[in-house]
């Protein structure tokens, strides 16, 4: 295997920076070197996989929660050899339903003439479970949405708006994956979940009871413990001369 093997890059989700994953970063930092991407830039979800992979080392371990999600399948579309291992968490492989596409051009809409609010205490309970309502998890998630902003809420929220349908992509990804989910994900369902594991061969499925949105801050420790077990996946690596990806 490669040095840069035991490298890992993580991706946030909507609204989230490098907050999400701070523990697991640390936790982490003793058996791979830990770069956490930042998404904020880009109004595409290909602007956001080239920035990632400009940044990476050569190869990477690559972990997405939600809309990261919709970017580590960009990047498996770009450039698949320089993936090791892929992690999937609380994110959909589908594309939006015609009223989750108008719910977000309406949130659209309503920041652009100034009207962003973040994460509001109306749309906590469905990002993380009832029992992190009131507490530092809540914190961190409204702080993380804060410092995104307005500006960067846009750019998100139009880069997903256009993603492609990654459905037809599944059956692509040959390296070991994990995918996870929280058991009261409202928003990435366990059934998005599924889907992703039924079309990724030799997947493995983790449902986290009692978590919604965010198992990285609502179950950091069973979080960690789960990738550290993935990362001690050996993955299948060939040479970038012998590659071969069709699309």
């Amino acid at each position: 295997m490669d040095q840069t093997s035991n490298s890992l890059v993580m991706l946030p989700g909507l609204l989230n920076d490098e907050r999400l994953w701070a523990q697991q970063a640390e936790a982490l930092s003793d058996q791979c070197e830990v770069h956490v991407a930042d998404l904020t830039q880009d109004d595409s979800i290909p602007s956001m996989a080239r920035r990632v992979l400009d940044k990476a080392p050569p190869r990477f371990s690559l972990a997405a929660l939600s809309m990261g999600g919709y970017v580590a399948f960009e990047i498996i579309r770009q450039a698949p050899e320089r993936v090791l291992r892929l992690a999937l968490l609380d994110t959909t492989a589908s594309l939006d339903s015609v009223e989750r596409a108008a719910t977000r051009r309406g949130l659209l809409e309503l920041a652009n003439r100034g009207r962003f609010i973040g994460v509001s205490p109306q749309l906590l309970p469905r990002l993380i479970h009832a029992r992190w309502l009131n507490s530092h998890v809540s914190r961190i998630v409204q702080e993380m949405a804060v410092a995104v902003g307005k500006d960067g809420f846009i750019r998100q929220q139009q880069a997903i708006l256009d993603r492609p349908d990654s459905i037809p992509l599944l059956s692509e990804i040959k390296v070991p994956t994990l995918v996870m989910v929280g058991a009261d994900d409202q928003l990435t369902p366990v059934r998005e979940a599924r889907t992703i594991h039924d079309g990724i061969a030799g997947s493995r499925l983790e449902i986290l009871p009692d978590c919604g949105h965010l198992p990285p801050l609502e179950e950091p420790e069973r979080t960690t413990t789960l990738l550290r077990e993935w990362l001690a996946m050996e993955p299948e690596v060939k040479s970038l001369s012998e590659f071969v990806y069709t699309q």
